[in-house]
């Protein structure tokens, strides 16, 4: 990677300048996506007479969780793009600039076509900007610049302050003024996003200006094949789509249901072929492929959290609606403002659990037993709140059971998030290296997926919410346990990661993100 900032820089509070540009862009990014993100089911879900699109629950749950699944698949292709063809600062921008567009489009009362157009743009955008912006923050220090970590940490703040501030603004704003209104608050933020990165792009000092692998000639055979066998595999999709919406339905139709299995269906297939492509690439050693291999639990661990936790703006926003009481100190909350709880947590939790980690060291737990203990936390806080919507009947469930909810699973994160990138880095082929971080982004991708078949094959799941939550908490715990079984084989195969990258390329380890 190329070097760009010198190590006196120490402008913004120690740091590169430039960090100052990249912490203002993702805190108004994530503020726009997270505030869209928190209205997104209501207003799918809601009566038209009252500014919705009046869709009924199965579905609008089923699009916002293939909404979700569609922006971590696009963060792959935006990834791709950067990498090869126009460089991150380009992607970053250009994301940037479709993202309010779609939002814009969102925020105009014009029907479902303007909203599906402004969905579909937010999500393109994203993947375009997702992938690059953290990439640029990496190239803002010099190998070996102890100031690495904590810029990476100060960067997160400014996520997780976007992301704490938009349901409280967001929610506020389609109470007052609707959900047109909600939406263009969202693409207040998208503006601000783009112009604290237009403004401050001479502080980046040539971060993400070149294009690190670029296209060459020879390249071009391998591109087209490539590119037919990814049209290929979507003309597949889409006809097992159209023909399992088409048996659903007792006749021809595609329609939304259509748009949702197709989808899933790539978000399925996507890993399935990233893994099968490296394990018979003649490019993979035996003992990487003996890694790959060992790699698969760990993304199956990390596709089922994803698929618990992402369900914050899914079947949690549609509960915190529908059966959360939320009278309190005689005023009533917003549901939309229970999706602070998790960035809030992660502000306080995450010094606790750095600074644990430091003090326990080698005897920490490994990266196996984090995932798994992740895992299992994610499932705890299905099966606890099933428990609690049980014992409350037919009563609504109070608002701190929900607020728990969230805080177990932000433990969770807390286990499984930060070691994941690291742990796909170590075990991934040496010449698939470079693209960990795309097959890091398929497992949340393919968990969306599965949530979105899920909710589509449920019934009235309003009022079944506790065996929807204990069923799903249930498999996916007993799955962690036997993920601990295999824990001991997992660890033994990423130390022997570990060793190969000292061999190979001693003093070269660098922090990903």
């Amino acid at each position: 990677m190329t070097v760009h900032a010198p190590e006196q820089d120490r402008r913004f509070f120690g740091h590169p300048l430039g960090l100052m540009t990249l912490f203002g862009t993702e805190l108004w990014e994530r503020f726009s996506y997270y505030g869209m993100r928190a209205i997104l089911l209501y207003y799918l879900t809601d009566t038209i007479a009252n500014g919705g699109l009046g869709f009924d629950e199965n579905t609008g749950l089923a699009v916002t969780s293939i909404y979700g699944a569609s922006v971590y698949l696009l963060s792959v292709v935006g990834g791709w793009l950067a990498d090869r063809m126009i460089g991150a600062r380009r992607a970053t921008l250009y994301g940037g600039i479709v993202i309010a567009l779609g939002h814009v489009l969102l925020a105009v009362p014009g029907g479902p076509a303007f909203s599906f157009a402004g969905i579909v743009g937010v999500a393109i955008g994203t993947g375009l900007l997702k992938p690059n912006v953290s990439s640029m923050v990496g190239e803002l220090y010099t190998r070996g610049d102890d100031r690495r970590d904590a810029g990476f940490s100060i960067f997160y703040m400014g996520i997780n302050i976007g992301s704490l501030a938009a349901p409280f603004l967001v929610g506020i704003a389609r109470e007052v003024g609707g959900y047109h209104a909600g939406f263009l608050v969202a693409a207040v933020g998208m503006a601000l996003a783009l112009t604290a990165f237009v403004l401050g792009r001479r502080q980046l000092a040539g971060a993400g200006e070149d294009v690190e692998n670029p296209i060459t000639p020879e390249d071009h055979p391998a591109l087209v094949r490539g590119g037919l066998a990814i049209l290929a595999l979507i003309a597949l999709m889409g006809l097992i789509s159209l023909a399992v919406t088409s048996t659903q339905a007792g006749g021809l139709s595609f329609g939304a249901d259509g748009v949702v299995n197709m989808i899933s269906y790539l978000a399925f297939a996507a890993p399935v072929l990233y893994f099968t492509v490296m394990l018979r690439s003649p490019k993979v050693t035996r003992p990487e492929r003996s890694r790959v291999v060992a790699y698969i639990p760990l993304f199956v661990a990390a596709m089922l959290f994803w698929m618990i936790f992402e369900q914050a703006a899914s079947s949690l926003s549609a509960f915190a609606k529908s059966r959360t009481e939320l009278e309190a100190f005689g005023t009533t909350i917003s549901p939309e403002f229970f999706q602070s709880v998790n960035p809030a947590s992660i502000i306080i939790l995450a010094p606790v659990f750095a600074y644990a980690w430091v003090r326990f060291g080698e005897r920490g737990p490994s990266t196996a037993v984090k995932f798994g203990t992740g895992l299992a936390l994610a499932a705890s806080s299905f099966l606890f709140l099933s428990f609690m919507t049980a014992q409350a009947g037919e009563d609504l469930v109070p608002a701190w059971v929900l607020v728990v909810t969230y805080v177990i699973q932000t433990l969770g994160e807390l286990f499984l998030s930060p070691v994941g990138l690291a742990a796909t880095t170590l075990l991934a082929p040496r010449a698939f290296r470079s693209q960990a971080m795309a097959l890091w982004f398929l497992a949340p991708s393919a968990g969306q997926a599965i949530t979105a078949q899920i909710v589509s094959a449920t019934e009235d799941l309003s009022n079944n919410f506790a065996a929807y939550f204990g069923w799903i908490g249930g498999i996916t715990l007993l799955i962690a346990g036997a993920f601990f079984l295999l824990a001991p084989w997992i660890t033994r195969k990423i130390r022997e990661g570990e060793e190969v990258e000292e061999a190979v390329e001693p003093g070269a380890g660098e922090p990903s993100i």
